[in-house]
């Protein structure tokens, strides 16, 4: 197992990645940091970890959304997407912004 160093919102993460996986790897890294990097410039959450948790839930969501790809055409398919892409809409993101702030607010933690 190979390890490569990444940068999600400025900070550096060395991670784990099976050989071969690499540029699938980068390419997850880029779509989290996006996603994260979208909501943190929509200044609603500065908090890390809650940024990172929402961003978590729409990548779920979207994955949850979407039918399956052949393999063959999804690297083709995913390559130029703008930014922001494929988001759920502000309505969607406030109401989990709302969820995830009463969830943490007893001590902070999720788990």
């Amino acid at each position: 197992m190979k390890q490569i160093e990444v940068s999600i919102m400025g900070q550096s993460y060395l991670l784990g990645c099976p050989d071969g996986g690499e540029e699938r790897l980068r390419q997850a890294v880029t779509q989290v940091d996006r996603e994260m990097c979208a909501i943190r410039d929509s200044g609603k959450l500065k908090a890390r970890e809650r940024i990172a948790v929402l961003a978590a839930l729409n990548l779920a969501y979207l994955l949850t959304d979407r039918p399956p790809a052949p393999a063959a055409t999804q690297a083709s398919a995913e390559g130029a997407a703008p930014p922001g892409a494929g988001l759920p809409p502000p309505e969607y993101i406030d109401n989990l912004i709302q969820r995830l702030d009463h969830a943490l607010d007893n001590d902070g933690h999720l788990i």
